[in-house]
């Protein structure tokens, strides 16, 4: 057997969506094999972004103490592309440590969003999962519906507000879209600050919500239908998931939904006929390749009572808890979660580590 691949595993982050990155991230690394690879864990801390190097009992890492334990050495990148990796302070002193490549199991600023991509590049580490580019493309919801509807697939209207934006104009934009409509951050994941306005009443105090959350926001025309998503895997051949689709009972899905599915259902496969679920398969592969995904990505649509199928948004590290909708889509088509997470892995070595 050839040396065992050295893969930097990251959690946590300086994002709202810490926590939810933390449950990822313990069940993806329970799910690697030891005797194929040498899974190597970088913790960053929410508050402050500093990285750190971890040894510790990962059981402490889904409940918040691994930043705590006395296994925690503070880490940074090495910007010298002959090491690959990373420098950390051990009780010895100064270490390098190199790595065969990166494993981002973050969740929304600060690691899905191009950031961390772009280290990694300059750290000249690989990124199992979308490049820097895709994931800046994905997570601006506005630039990646214009890529989308420039290749003739259905989006949203929408219109951007900066911090500086006129009430007056931002009304009458709301009109044009009608109501109800969607007031989102334009860079932001798990439905954070994201309202659902009902009347123009709603408007401002929904917009200086979402402006806690990005310097840019959205006003988003509603479609009338229901969400489905689409786990896709791979870079050159594609494997697609089952469709699901989210049933609501109130409100939209936001984050509490997301979490708790307190008043929400998700259907897998989703309640559809076979070529509905054809034709949203195909229109997720197309916009994973458009916007330069690889690896792995979740791509949310919405179908409407007409059949039509309307672009929502790409996840480029979407949740990867046993219970969450990407791994739960793969499953209901045939792959544990062992073994997408190893197909994942495969994508990346192929045949080397046997």
């Amino acid at each position: 057997m050839n040396q065992l691949k050295k893969i930097a595993l990251f959690f946590g982050g300086c994002s709202t969506e810490y926590k939810v990155s933390l449950q990822s991230a313990y069940s993806v690394i329970k799910s690697i094999p030891a005797d194929l690879y040498h899974l190597i864990l970088i913790g960053i801390d929410k508050e402050t972004g500093e990285w750190f190097l971890y040894e510790g009992d990962i059981e402490e890492i889904p409940t918040g103490r691994w930043r705590m334990q006395p296994e925690c050495m503070p880490a940074a990148p090495s910007m010298d592309r002959r090491i690959h990796g990373l420098s950390y302070f051990s009780k010895t002193g100064p270490k390098t440590l190199s790595l065969d490549a990166a494993l981002p199991i973050l969740h929304g600023k600060n690691g899905e969003d191009g950031t961390l991509q772009g280290v990694l590049h300059l750290m000249n580490v690989p990124v199992i999962g979308c490049d820097l580019l895709s994931s800046a493309l994905c997570m601006d919801k506005f630039l990646a519906h214009k890529i989308a509807a420039a290749e003739g697939i259905k989006t949203a209207e929408c219109v951007l507000l900066k911090k500086d934006f006129s009430v007056s104009e931002a009304k009458v934009h709301a009109a044009k879209l009608g109501f109800p409509l969607f007031v989102k951050p334009l860079r932001s994941g798990s439905s954070f600050g994201i309202t659902k306005v009902q009347k123009e009443s709603e408007l401002i105090p929904a917009i200086e919500q979402a402006f806690l959350h990005d310097s840019t926001v959205m006003l988003e025309e509603m479609i009338a239908g229901f969400e489905v998503g689409c786990a896709v895997l791979g870079t050159e051949n594609l494997l697609t998931g089952e469709i699901d689709e989210i049933q609501l009972s109130e409100g939209f899905f936001n984050y509490t939904e997301k979490y708790t599915l307190k008043t929400s259902q998700i259907h897998v496969p989703a309640r559809i006929s076979s070529d509905q679920a054809r034709q949203i398969k195909e229109t997720a592969c197309r916009i994973y390749r458009l916007l330069g995904c690889s690896y792995f990505a979740r791509v949310d649509m919405f179908l409407t009572p007409e059949g039509d199928i309307y672009f929502n948004e790409v996840n480029t590290i979407p949740g990867f808890t046993s219970h969450s909708r990407y791994p739960n889509m793969l499953k209901a088509a045939g792959l544990s979660f062992e073994e997408i997470i190893g197909r994942l892995l495969d994508e990346e070595f192929g045949n080397e580590t046997v």
